[in-house]
């Protein structure tokens, strides 16, 4: 006689497998029974209140601000080239590092500290002396440029 092509362990996996499927479809028709089918229109509305924040609560009346259309600015306004400051900024030099050629410059206005590297020397600098540098956007921030001692 033959021997039985199924072992014990294949009864149990097939066993599981079907308990797994028929929990799944329990859980499902559950989720279906609880579903709310759709919601009300208040309960899907949201609004915006007078500091730009979402709410599910409508916006007081007594907070209104009427603003005229004129008034609302797109884009940049021209700005006054009488107001412009000089790009040439002054600071100190905090740390610089001859070897591997960089350093930052500490801004004598607003005492920011900025990062140069020696590509944006124009003439050689050491740590404590007073420069005048312009600042160029860099992938981390702003990095000094045209750097000269004064």
């Amino acid at each position: 006689m033959a021997k039985s092509q199924e072992t014990f362990n294949k009864k149990e996996k097939e066993k599981k497998r079907l308990q797994k499927r028929k929990e799944k479809e329990q859980r499902k028709e559950e989720r279906k029974s609880n579903a709310k089918e759709g919601g009300s229109w208040e309960d899907m509305m949201a609004y915006v209140d007078e500091n730009g924040n979402i709410s599910s609560a409508p916006p007081d009346p007594t907070k209104k601000r009427n603003i005229k259309k004129e008034d609302i600015v797109i884009g940049t306004q021209r700005q006054d080239p009488s107001l412009q400051v000089s790009p040439v900024r002054k600071g100190k030099v905090t740390f610089f590092n001859t070897s591997k050629g960089f350093g930052f410059i500490k801004d004598s206005e607003n005492g920011e500290s900025i990062f140069v590297h020696s590509n944006g020397l124009m003439t050689p600098i050491k740590e404590n002396d007073s420069v005048t540098f312009e600042t160029e956007r860099g992938f981390k921030g702003l990095n000094a440029v045209r750097v000269k001692t004064v």
